[in-house]
């Protein structure tokens, strides 16, 4: 039997003083003896924390007593050791940041996409005049995503207002985002349909709850999570592997973070090129003088930096790789 839990979650639920309750919010769930991350902002709450069963079980029954919050759904995982390191809940714009300049022209508690349980988001996906949309950034679909999903080229969600304009050409078709537990596909839906998008969907409880209630079939390769775990499986109908060493092109689901704190790229590599690179993604970041000591796991814990830092972005560091 699994000692732990983790519990993915969102609601959409406007919140008074918001910045105060992240903080006694933070109490509440270190007095449980919870870690993990929560965003809090004006609009709701987005989470992930894990700790015992007997932890989160309270966790859980706590929400649903708040009527603000009863109509949470949570996704469970057992899971053999603690999903995080540490508890943080922190008081944000958004809890989705959408990139919109005026964040309150869409809102998903007065319009989104129409949710699909994931059985019907499975009797529906291969229909002709379907397109199913993956609203998550690279790394992520990168690792794993529907069988014939549209993705979109975005470092990170506030990036998807933008990309909208080039999927114009699926105007007219029935359009079925998905995302890994729902909560980005209520603003990408959202934002969809104010664009004239008419015939807009979302799998509801996304990747992972699609994996528990139908069997994850025809998601290809794992799924991102945010968490220690990076990866975890959904598909135990017809499971395969997608992604690729960024290095040698070898099959490969291990993501790791670059160990050049100042790439911190997160990317898949096999064992091979990892202990070769000693866990970094080029030559260049293998010979930078910060660069964290590579254990195998490619995971680091985050400690304060040290001022002053001239930090390389990430244009800069792939122009540095290509010469």
């Amino acid at each position: 039997m699994t000692q732990y839990q983790t519990l993915l979650y969102y609601c959409y639920s406007p919140i008074e003083n918001a910045e105060k309750f992240a903080e006694d919010h933070l109490e509440f769930c270190k007095s449980l003896g919870l870690v993990g991350r929560i965003i809090v902002a004006d609009e709701g709450l987005n989470g992930t924390v894990s700790g015992t069963a007997e932890a989160t079980k309270a966790y859980m029954e706590h929400i649903h007593a708040d009527p603000r919050f009863k109509k949470t759904e949570f996704k469970i995982d057992d899971v053999e050791e603690l999903s995080f390191i540490k508890m943080h809940c922190r008081y944000k714009d958004e809890i989705v940041h959408s990139g919109l300049r005026n964040p309150s022209e869409i809102d998903p508690n007065k319009q989104t996409g129409k949710h699909l349980e994931p059985q019907e988001f499975l009797a529906m996906k291969d229909q002709e005049d379907v397109v199913i949309l993956d609203v998550r950034s690279n790394y992520e679909h990168n690792v794993g995503k529907f069988k014939n999903a549209v993705t979109l080229d975005i470092e990170n969600f506030r990036e998807f207002p933008e990309k909208v304009k080039e999927l114009e050409h699926l105007k007219g078709k029935k359009i079925l985002t998905y995302c890994t537990g729902g909560i980005k596909c209520e603003k990408a839906s959202a934002l969809l349909l104010k664009e004239g998008f008419e015939d807009v969907y979302q799998l509801h409880g996304g990747i992972i709850k699609y994996g528990k209630e139908a069997g994850g079939e025809d998601f290809e390769g794992d799924c991102y999570v945010f968490d220690n775990r990076v990866t975890v499986p959904v598909n135990s109908v017809n499971p395969s592997v997608v992604s690729t060493c960024r290095n040698c092109g070898k099959v490969t689901k291990k993501m790791i973070n670059c160990a050049n704190p100042e790439c911190n790229e997160h990317f898949t590599q096999c064992d091979d090129c990892g202990w070769e690179l000693d866990g970094c993604c080029s030559d260049t970041c293998k010979e930078h003088p910060r660069k964290r000591e590579y254990d195998g796991t490619g995971y680091y814990v985050k400690v304060p930096q040290p001022v002053n830092i001239d930090k390389i972005s990430k244009r800069k560091h792939k122009k540095l790789v290509k010469n």
